[in-house]
């Protein structure tokens, strides 16, 4: 299973969790059968409030599923069209995440339940 998880730093592990998807500087995306790591730049996380497009930086990855701080209503509809569920992960690094999500901790993001602004959903 690939993840990713929106952080504040290119550190691995021990990366901060953004708190919120779109305007996150860094996506770390984690193999959970290989534990491979690899982070990728947001090169548009200054964007506009709602014009986010950060599936566009891992579009030739599968993705299945995202941990994160937070998310608006519209990324959580695109990536659900996109087969890709969205769990919301407070706060930790990407390691204490990672071991929530595995435990079943993480309660899944829906358009029900997703920011209305553009700041962190806690």
């Amino acid at each position: 299973m690939i993840i990713c998880i929106p952080t504040m730093t290119n550190e691995g592990k021990t990366a901060p969790v953004h708190e919120h998807f779109g305007s996150a500087p860094y996506y770390t995306l984690c193999d959970t059968e290989t534990g491979k790591m690899e982070a990728i730049a947001n090169s548009d996380h200054g964007h506009a409030h709602g014009m986010c497009q950060p599936l566009s930086l891992f579009a030739d990855r599968h993705i299945d599923a995202v941990l994160s701080g937070g998310m608006g209503a519209r990324a959580v509809q695109k990536l659900n069209q996109g087969g890709i569920r969205a769990y919301r992960a407070n706060s930790g690094t990407v390691e204490k995440v990672l071991e929530q999500f595995a435990a079943g901790q993480l309660d899944e993001i829906t358009a029900d339940n997703a920011c209305a602004h553009h700041q962190g959903c806690h």
